[in-house]
């Protein structure tokens, strides 16, 4: 078990491969940069708020509560450890405006904003990396199964929402246009949102109405989702049998990924043949949501949903040499074990911790767990049907569908330390949530 000392031991490197003297010198530097005011008085005027600033102050704030949290006891095995840490950590600095001002809008440039957005470079990387490699089968049994397992996964939340609600005495479609479908519903951009324009096109009233509550129902699931990762986590720990370890396929005693990616022979050459190709491929996938909106269907389909497809494609026309594929590897790996700490803060600086407590109500709160734990029970329940394991399967087709799209799955993958499965935490959020927008048009044009 990792304990505080290891920190402060000068003969230890224990902060992600950094001298414990080296990490501490940057986090002076780091601090001295964010506080101090600049020639004009203004505090965090120093920060050059491009990639490399920002990227330099939430490596240093990620590894220092990342570590300590990954030391906490209990909070380390059931509430998500360092990952879950450094994005609450990072929520409450940020809402009470404990960073300054220049540094937070630096931070929201850097994680969500064009022409940056390390969200759009992070969330691509992982994907092509994991679709690419998963063994052609295996990657065509689990997309056939995977989308009648996300409607399970609904037809569980509405039921465990409409129980809930009954306790509270709220009519069952107003449980289902008000929870259900905000928390199911892909995230904000891609579903809150849209969602709110279609219910102020069937009512005729302003969208900002159904938004404010939608948002905050949602909020509330987040957070929810993220602890039930990190259970779902130390569930698998004490019942070996229910879980997969990071795979989602169940095939007897041969693991999902049958090739030897280190044999290849990949070096740092196809790392950046494989970041160049995913560039173009997001690129063209990017064309393809245009485009696709420009047909004024009735629902959008986002490009990372467009990026899956296209990645699954090649995967199953077998085009992409192994050692590209080695390359695209060694990509997903690079991201998502040395940044995601990075990302965390980044989200969690995005987060408004008022938010969360402004929609604490006891019913809402109650209605939020029993939504995402009947999508959680209900496939958990029938995942071995599919030839899934249940916990990779719950957290994958349930929490990825139950939390605030991408930003939402980095938290939930992260908290249950299955960032290999963020290629199926898209289909969720992506595919299943333009599923959501489908099934609310219908229901608000029925009962709105």
């Amino acid at each position: 078990m990792k304990n505080f000392k290891e920190l402060v031991d000068m003969k230890e490197s224990k902060w992600k491969g950094l001298p414990t003297g080296v990490f501490f010198t940057m986090l002076l530097v780091v601090a001295l940069m964010v506080y101090l005011p600049d020639g004009e008085g203004i505090q965090g005027g120093y920060i050059r708020g491009n990639f490399l600033g920002i990227l330099g102050v939430l490596a240093v704030f990620g590894l220092l509560f990342g570590e300590i949290g990954d030391r906490i006891p209990i909070w380390n095995k059931y509430v998500g450890g360092g990952t879950v840490l450094v994005f609450f950590m990072s929520a409450i600095l940020g809402t009470y405006r404990m960073v300054p001002e220049a540094v937070m809008k630096s931070i929201g440039i850097f994680y969500s904003k064009q022409p940056v957005n390390f969200l759009e470079l992070f969330i691509p990387a992982l994907i092509v990396g994991s679709v690419l490699t998963v063994n052609r089968k295996t990657l065509l049994r689990s997309v056939s199964g995977y989308v009648p397992l996300i409607i399970l996964g609904v037809l569980g939340a509405t039921a465990g929402g409409v129980v809930a609600g009954l306790l509270f005495r709220i009519n069952p479609m107003d449980i289902v246009m008000n929870y259900v479908l905000p928390i199911m519903g892909g995230g904000t951009g891609a579903g809150a949102i849209p969602m709110s324009e279609m219910w102020g096109a069937k009512t005729g009233r302003d969208p900002q109405e159904w938004f404010a509550f939608g948002i905050s129902i949602l909020t509330i699931a987040n957070i929810i989702a993220i602890f039930t990762g990190a259970l779902l986590k130390e569930l698998g720990e004490e019942r070996p049998h229910l879980t997969g370890h990071g795979q989602l396929i169940m095939s007897g005693n041969e693991r999902e990924e049958d090739t030897d990616w280190k044999a290849t022979g990949a070096d740092e050459q196809d790392f950046a043949a494989a970041l160049f190709m995913t560039a173009v491929l997001f690129l063209f996938a990017h064309l393809s949501a245009e485009v696709w909106k420009s047909w004024n269907l009735a629902f959008d389909i986002h490009r990372l949903a467009f990026l899956v497809i296209y990645v699954i494609i090649l995967n199953v026309a077998d085009v992409i040499p192994d050692r590209l594929k080695a390359g695209a590897k060694n990509m997903q790996t690079f991201f998502s074990k040395y940044t995601i700490w990075v990302l965390m803060g980044a989200v969690g600086f995005g987060t408004d911790v008022n938010d969360i407590i402004g929609a604490l109500t006891l019913s809402n709160l109650v209605i939020a767990t029993a939504i995402v734990l009947g999508a959680v029970g209900a496939i958990m329940f029938f995942s071995k049907f599919f030839k899934f394991y249940p916990i990779e399967a719950a957290i994958t087709a349930g929490l990825c569908m139950a939390n605030r799209g991408g930003s939402g799955d980095i938290a939930v993958l992260g908290a249950a330390d299955r960032m290999e499965l963020i290629s199926f935490g898209q289909i969720s959020s992506r595919i299943g949530g333009a599923m959501m927008l489908i099934v609310g048009s219908i229901v608000f044009g029925l009962f709105a």
